[in-house]
Parts: C-alpha cells; structure tokens; sequence
C-alpha cells in the first residue's frame, strides 16, 4: 500500500510558494503519492450542510489554492511520487478545458498523474459556477465521454446533452490518465465500478468499507471489468484520547487503521494534515510519526 500526503493549500497553507520545498521534502521521507482538493466557492451562509461535524465547513476551506497549479508546481520539485486530484468537481469545469489542463500537467509530470472527480456536497458551488445542481451526476458521465474522446485517437468528435465538439484534431495527446472517482452513494459506487479506474473512498470503519469494497467490484464485474482499486483519504483529528472514529485517536490508533485497510487491499492511503497543523513544519514532523508508527 502506498503512503501519500496532501499539499499545502488550505487556510495557513494557501500560499504556492511553500509547495516546492513540501512536496520535495515529503517525496524525500518516502511518502509515494502527493494531493490536491478543490473548493471553488467558500459560501458565507452556506446551502448545503458540510457532510461531518455540525454540517459548517471547516473555516480553512475558505482560503485555497486552484488544485491543478498546486500539482503543477509540485511536478517540477519531485520525479517519483504520484499525483492525483481528490477531488476536482468535474461538472464545474468546461470538459475541453479540464482535457486540455490535465494532458499538460501528465506531460510535465512525466506520466504522474491520477485525474479524481467527485461532484462535490456544496450546491452554492454549483451556483457560482452556473451549473444546474440537479444535473451534477449527468454531467460528470458525459464530462468522462468528452475526455475519452478527446485523449483518444483524432479526430475528435462528440455531441452530447451539454457539450459537442466539432469534429478537431486534440494534441499532445496525453499518455494514459487514470481517472478516479468519489462518493458513497449507491449512484456515486455503481458509476466508480462501472467506469472507474479507481475509487476515491473515506475512512469508514474496518467491516462497512469491505462492504462498499466488494460492492464497487461487483458492478465492475457485471460490467466486465476487474477489481477497481481504492486510494482512502483521511483527515485524521490526532487526539490523546480514543475514540470510534478511525480518523479520530492517537496515531497508533490510525496506525493500527492503516494496517487494517492494507489488509483489504486499499492500494492508496493519502493524509490530510491541514486540519490538525498549523505549518508545513508541524504537518511534516506528524506525517513523520505516523509513517513511524506504521513500523
């Protein structure tokens, strides 16, 4: 199982110039896979209820770098570790832009890249953006047919519900681009078994996540594909006292998580420290203890 890290870009962290030497710091520790969130719009009186806590998004999200150049600039300042989104709403994004962007930055990269698309929990995003909420599932299945087609052979062509493309000539072409998608909804398991190349998963307790496990699989079977693997992102709350929550105790009750999800055959486990440090210092000395932890 590969150890990941999520970027600076939230709150204390949203400044660009602190990436180079984090992302290059944290490839040196050994952590195999760095990351990058999206949130487009940070509403004051939110419409939708945050999915955790008392539904009030955590005040750091309201300060943030755009994902794409956070692993832009991290590209440059490593040459191993992997680096993916976690998630981008797709449906926010014109798909022809998004194609475009993601085939540089695997080019930069050197073939690093892991493309993750969710929808996202927050309907005022969608407003800002002028995107219908209630169209959110339909325009992430079509925004994947845009990008097949667009990365696949020339020329390119597509006429959908939202989008059409006349038919165009799309290069560089990128090399293959994994695309994982998120979510925990029956609709959210079905499309990542169906058309994922890797699912995008939450800490959820040892016993439910074998259960959406083997149910993302099954529908990958039916649509006769093989087993689609999970990269987990966790926000662990360290804390001295333990409690039920996988993501909230002492590391070595995280540690001991770990361990129990590697037994499931989750290829990925990524930390989002942002929420618990206050610096890249700190974020990077408790990634350390529970990289130690894990023996």
């Amino acid at each position: 199982m590969r150890l990941g890290l999520a970027l600076p870009q939230l709150g204390p962290f949203a400044d660009p110039r602190l990436i180079p030497g984090f992302a290059a710091e944290a490839e040196r520790a050994g952590f195999q896979s760095l990351w990058a969130s999206e949130r487009v719009h940070y509403a004051t009186r939110p419409s939708s209820p945050y999915p955790g806590g008392d539904g009030t998004p955590p005040k750091r999200m309201g300060a943030t770098v755009d994902p794409l150049l956070v692993l832009a600039v991290a590209a440059t300042a490593t040459s191993s570790a992997m680096l993916g989104t976690s998630t981008m709403s797709a449906p926010l994004h014109a798909p022809v832009h998004l194609a475009r962007r993601l085939a540089g930055l695997e080019q930069l990269s050197g073939g690093r890249l892991i493309a993750g698309f969710g929808l996202s929990w927050s309907k005022d995003e969608y407003e800002a953006a002028g995107v219908p909420w209630h169209e959110r599932g339909a325009r992430l299945d079509e925004a994947l047919d845009v990008l097949n087609a667009l990365w696949g052979p020339d020329p390119v062509r597509h006429e959908g519900r939202f989008w059409t493309l006349p038919e165009a000539e799309f290069q560089p072409k990128p090399g293959p681009i994994p695309i994982y998608l998120g979510g925990a909804s029956p609709a959210a398991l079905r499309r990542a078994g169906r058309r994922g190349d890797g699912w995008l998963g939450v800490p959820l307790p040892v016993e439910p996540l074998h259960r959406v496990l083997g149910t993302i699989n099954e529908h990958a079977a039916a649509a006769g594909r093989g087993p689609v693997p999970t990269a987990l992102r966790i926000n662990p709350m360290i804390q001295p006292t333990p409690t039920d929550d996988p993501a909230t105790g002492p590391v070595e009750q995280l540690a001991d998580y770990l361990r129990a999800v590697e037994r499931l055959g989750v290829a990925d486990v990524f930390l989002d420290l942002q929420f618990t440090t206050d610096t890249p210092e700190q974020l990077l000395a408790l990634a350390g203890r529970i990289r130690s932890a894990l023996g």
